[in-house]
């Protein structure tokens, strides 16, 4: 690739092959599958939602509670990529798994999302943590931008065949049953998932790390102790963390609960899908675009343009009424989904000491699942009381609004070494 080196493309490749999963599991044909199964099993549209919004908040409350432990004895000389392949491997046989379970059988799926989900989110976190490894501070938003808009670029190739099977045994030009297309897009993403990681496996490795000690385990523990003990001299990490958590749990919660929200107005699932494949192609380029003006305008002040769409997106929410309202709604996502969370990665990437990498980036895992586990729990809640999920979107708006009140106090990463 251009302009970047072979440890840079290969680790910006991970995001073309994990962004499968992000787009087919987390928010279009998973999501549409298990609502189609929840309501053939008789349960309310806007129960099964908050179900979701439920199991969405029990693995990531898991994954907060494992994050800084094992971020922290990831830290070790060679241990970084040994629990990459670990929740890699996880992810992979997970996503494929869903393929084989019974379709009328909702809330199996929901179990074996759970573990699907266990292992992307988890091999992010180490997979964010190797940015420290593959390039240099002043490179480190571009990297980071541009691994995000080759995530929404590459994919839009998986999704679109899964639609396109999907649509055809819809139209039965296929000789499938819609429900057997679905199980076919679960298996693409596995294998796109697990074929496109491997030039990270081949080319990037762990350049800072802590060298080896007896009692590995007990000493991380100790380490972390150490860091909670110091928390005034890393004082700009933990205040951009506390920002991190309000803004990215919006940021979350739509993503992963849009498609259940855009199913509830009666969206159908054909137009859901098409959506969310324009949303990807649209996103690409704008997430490339937030790296080029951060090294402009900075990465702060992109991430106030970020929060600011974020903003308008959950006020336009709430008046969502048509299929068309749900397209201007996708497309303001779209302009700032990848941006906002490429440079907050790279915002906090330099802001933490590169040899323990790891250990921040598992506080930064802990920040930001704890934050989703409030959002879709905001969400299903206020679902359920006010039988409209509309008015669960746009209650986010407060924690966007304290994100952003917070981050302004955060100093640059220049002035905070």
């Amino acid at each position: 690739m251009k302009g970047f080196t072979r440890e840079e493309s290969s680790w910006m490749y991970y995001d073309w092959a994990n962004s499968a999963y992000s787009i087919i599991i987390t928010t279009a044909v998973f999501p549409i599958f298990y609502k189609a199964a929840a309501t053939n099993a008789g349960v309310d549209a806007a129960d099964s939602t908050a179900y979701l919004g439920y199991t969405i908040a029990i693995f990531t409350f898991i994954l907060a509670m494992l994050g800084p432990i094992l971020g922290t004895i990831a830290d070790y000389q060679g241990y970084k990529k040994k629990f990459f392949t670990f929740f890699f491997a996880l992810g992979v046989s997970a996503t494929a798994l869903l393929a084989f379970v019974p379709s009328d059988n909702w809330l199996l799926l929901l179990i074996v999302y759970t573990f699907a989900a266990l292992g992307s989110t988890g091999a992010n976190v180490f997979y964010d943590a190797f940015l420290v490894d593959v390039t240099s501070e002043e490179k480190m938003d571009r990297v980071s931008a541009r691994g995000y808009g080759l995530g929404y670029i590459g994919s839009t190739i998986p999704f679109l065949l899964a639609i396109a099977i999907i649509l055809l045994a819809q139209k039965e030009i296929l000789p499938i049953s819609a429900t057997v297309a679905s199980k076919i897009a679960f298996l693409i993403t596995a294998i796109w998932w697990g074929l496109f990681s491997i030039p990270l496996f081949k080319n990037v490795h762990q350049r800072y790390y802590i060298e080896r000690e007896p009692n590995p385990v007990a000493n991380s523990f100790k380490r972390l102790e150490t860091t909670f003990k110091e928390i005034k001299k890393y004082r700009a990490v933990f205040l951009f963390l506390v920002a991190y958590f309000f803004y990215i749990d919006g940021v979350g919660t739509v993503i992963s609960m849009s498609t259940a929200y855009g199913t509830d107005l009666g969206i159908n699932a054909t137009n859901l899908l098409i959506v969310l494949f324009v949303t990807q192609v649209v996103a690409a380029p704008f997430a490339i675009l937030y790296g080029r003006l951060a090294q402009k305008f900075t990465g702060k002040k992109m991430l106030y343009v970020g929060i600011f769409v974020y903003i308008i997106v959950c006020v336009y929410a709430y008046f969502l009424k048509t299929t068309l309202d749900f397209w201007i709604l996708a497309m303001l996502v779209a302009t700032s989904q990848g941006g906002i969370q490429a440079l907050s990665r790279s915002y906090f990437a330099k802001l933490v000491p590169k040899q323990n990498a790891n250990e921040f980036f598992g506080f930064y895992n802990i920040f930001g699942k704890f934050a989703a586990i409030m959002g879709p729990l905001l969400v299903g809640v206020t679902a359920q009381i006010t039988g409209k999920s509309n008015t669960g979107v746009f209650s986010l708006v407060i924690l966007f609004i304290i994100g952003f009140i917070i981050l302004t106090r955060v100093p640059e990463p220049s002035e905070a070494k």
